[in-house]
């Protein structure tokens, strides 16, 4: 599966956290943080956590596609940064559980 969200959406942690909340589906109790991040991502192959309205089957992965950076590449610097390492930190939690990766992430131009 492949979800795309707008980097020039991610020019601030309020619009980074807004945008992966709308377009993954996180629940109002989300808490705008890594912590919370981490754990919405790592259930996104199981439905019945509720964490998210976007779903793979288990053993699939979600590739994160970023449209527009090279308009907003200095302003989403910051937010990158929390990103790749969200979808690091969930991945090795994975793989430590002898699962499959669950997130991978795309670079797009526009």
């Amino acid at each position: 599966m492949i979800i795309s969200i707008d980097a020039r959406q991610l020019t601030t942690k309020a619009g980074f956290h807004g945008a992966l909340a709308n377009t993954l589906g996180f629940p109002g109790s989300y808490g705008k943080n890594m912590d919370a991040l981490v754990d919405c991502l790592g259930d996104l192959d199981n439905p019945s956590a509720e964490m998210t309205k976007v779903h793979v089957l288990p053993g699939q992965t979600l590739l994160i596609r970023l449209t527009h950076l090279d308009d907003c590449v200095d302003q989403v610097r910051p937010q990158l940064a929390l990103l790749n390492d969200a979808v690091a930190f969930v991945n090795q939690r994975r793989l430590d559980e002898n699962k499959p990766p669950l997130l991978a992430l795309a670079y797009a131009p526009a």
